[in-house]
């Protein structure tokens, strides 16, 4: 029987945290066959019409393409390794995802700047969940509307963060860069591409 999660305090907004969603020899596992299988691909983003390399390796895999800072991923069939991955989140979550957007973070110079996961084809209110194999590393999230308010969750390996309702609305969220030791961190999430 699965643990009850973690609520998060995020007013406005609902988000539970899954500790060990995924035990330590599965993470392990999943995340050397997700390390070796994947088409990992160092994306260009565009940002306040600049052209940028993301300081991460990417890919999405899902029923449908996703468009963010004029990136547009194409619809890719889901490699197996992930299916049962899918299937266990959606579980949890209570969505039926059917994309995912994959990110390797290398090292500690590695990131993933302030945003939020609020493009049309998520819908106006989207779940979004967070799956992560490897090394630990923050997940820090900060009101839109009060960047004062900011709640700072440490996310590691084999943790589920599920962002429910009001978490895109109200909140942003990044993996800041850290100057410590850290290794490699794969982190799955997976979204409800809508209207396909």
């Amino acid at each position: 029987m699965t643990p009850e999660p973690e609520r998060l305090a995020l007013p406005g907004a609902e988000a539970a945290l899954h500790r060990r969603a995924f035990p330590p020899e599965e993470a392990d596992r999943l995340f050397k066959i997700l390390r070796r299988e994947l088409d990992w691909r160092e994306a260009t983003i565009t940002i306040f019409g600049r052209e940028i390399a993301q300081p991460r390796l990417s890919a999405w895999y899902g029923d449908a393409p996703y468009t963010y800072s004029n990136l547009t991923w194409p619809a890719r069939p889901w490699p197996d390794v992930l299916l049962p991955i899918k299937r266990q989140v959606a579980a949890l979550a209570g969505e039926p995802f059917n994309g995912v957007l994959a990110n390797l973070y290398r090292d500690g110079r590695d990131s993933m700047g302030w945003h939020a996961d609020d493009e049309p084809e998520l819908g106006p209110d989207p779940v979004v969940a967070s799956v992560v194999f490897g090394a630990a590393r923050r997940f820090v999230l900060k009101r839109k509307d009060d960047a004062q308010v900011k709640l700072d969750v440490p996310l590691g390996h084999g943790d589920l963060l599920i962002m429910g309702p009001g978490t895109q609305r109200h909140w942003l969220h990044a993996v800041p860069k850290t100057t410590k030791p850290v290794g490699e961190r794969i982190n799955l999430t997976f979204r409800l591409i809508t209207g396909c």
